[in-house]
């Protein structure tokens, strides 16, 4: 009844190219983490839901055993089994984080694989190593930084930020000032020529500036902070031009959508919060759906590695879109053609207009 266009990821990574056994297989179904002793990763929401949809795509029945799913998958290949699942999650538009760590497709080869459009989204923290590791010193670091985020902002859709909103941004919204930056600058490539991460909270804040400026979408990883957290930067940008969205997960979904509702330009991605929670997506669609204005709301499947996770992500999207909404319509909250266009809207309209993706 709910019927809902080809979706627009609005934040994913590609795929991995090699062939994998079972062990390797697992580490990518939940967190770092390995499972406990004699346990699996499969006895977890999101490995019950790969045994119920994505079997059925490569020629088995659903639920079948997780050994005899990865040797139906070696047997088809790589390539073949990620057509396949790609394919079958119906995603129109991919936006690709390129930062991630790992042999994974890009934006061109994920396209392909899914007869998709895919855009790349430059994460901030690998692009400011790479420019440090080819200037001398702190001030042609620093201007070449600028140079190189404005030359980002040309090729991609959006900003990705995974360690800033963790480093030091919630105590100190506002952009540093340019002695501070020098100092800073001058104390992190000291630490980078021996391998050390971007990891400078002022470095960092002034990152997200430089990024701001530019004007791209930006997307903050709030990982396991309470996304309210972040309400003083959403503050300090209000009215700059650049919007904020938030890649959050359950529990803090809901302070996400509060966010979304409080600041004109920021928005709430659902995909975290509702591919993890598994059978009770639809719950925690609600929830949200009960704080954020419907246009602040993006879908994206967060999925990295797996082709499994783009198929479990999309589901569980349409699955839970389905139940509530159309629960909304029978009881005669809502009328079926403000159903079927809020549908839209979450599912592709939204990004579409973030992103200006025409």
């Amino acid at each position: 009844m709910i019927d809902t266009p080809r979706l627009v990821d609005q934040y994913c990574h590609g795929v991995l190219r090699t062939e994998l056994g079972l062990g390797t297989f697992e580490a990518h179904l939940g967190p770092a983490a390995p499972p406990a002793s004699g346990t699996t990763l499969f006895d977890t929401q999101t490995g019950f839901a790969v045994r119920r949809w994505c079997p059925p795509l490569l020629g088995l029945e659903a639920h079948c055993p997780p050994a005899r799913y990865l040797a139906r998958r070696r047997e088809l290949g790589v390539a073949e089994t990620g057509r396949r699942l790609l394919r079958a999650a119906g995603i129109g538009t991919y936006l690709v984080d390129t930062g991630a760590p790992g042999d994974l497709t890009g934006p061109a080869e994920l396209a392909g694989a899914g007869a998709a459009r895919a855009h790349e989204i430059v994460r901030l923290e690998p692009l400011a190593e790479q420019v440090a590791d080819t200037s001398g010193t702190a001030e042609s670091f620093l201007g070449n930084l600028t140079e190189a985020v404005q030359a980002a902002a040309t090729r991609s859709v959006a900003f990705s930020s995974a360690a800033a909103p963790r480093c030091g941004l919630v105590a100190v919204p506002e952009t540093p000032g340019r002695v501070e930056v020098r100092r800073a600058a001058g104390r992190w490539l000291a630490r980078r020529r021996a391998g050390g991460p971007l990891d400078d909270p002022v470095l960092l804040r002034h990152l997200l500036w430089i990024a701001v400026g530019a004007g791209r979408p930006l997307q903050l990883h709030t990982g396991d902070r309470d996304p309210g957290a972040l309400a003083g930067f959403a503050a300090a940008t209000a009215g700059l031009g650049a919007d904020l969205v938030l890649l959050h997960g359950s529990p803090h979904h809901r302070t996400a959508a509060r966010l979304a509702g409080a600041f004109p330009h920021v928005y709430a991605d659902l995909g975290a919060a509702l591919t993890h929670t598994g059978a009770r997506a639809a719950d925690v669609l609600a929830e949200i759906l009960e704080l954020a204005p419907f246009g602040k709301l993006l879908y994206s499947s967060g999925a990295r590695a797996l082709p499994e996770l783009h198929v479990v992500a999309a589901h569980a999207f349409r699955a839970a879109l389905g139940r509530v909404l159309g629960a909304w319509v029978q009881d005669g909250a809502w009328s079926l053609p403000d159903a079927r266009r809020v549908a839209a809207m979450l599912a592709a309209g939204n990004a579409t207009r973030v992103y200006r993706l025409g």
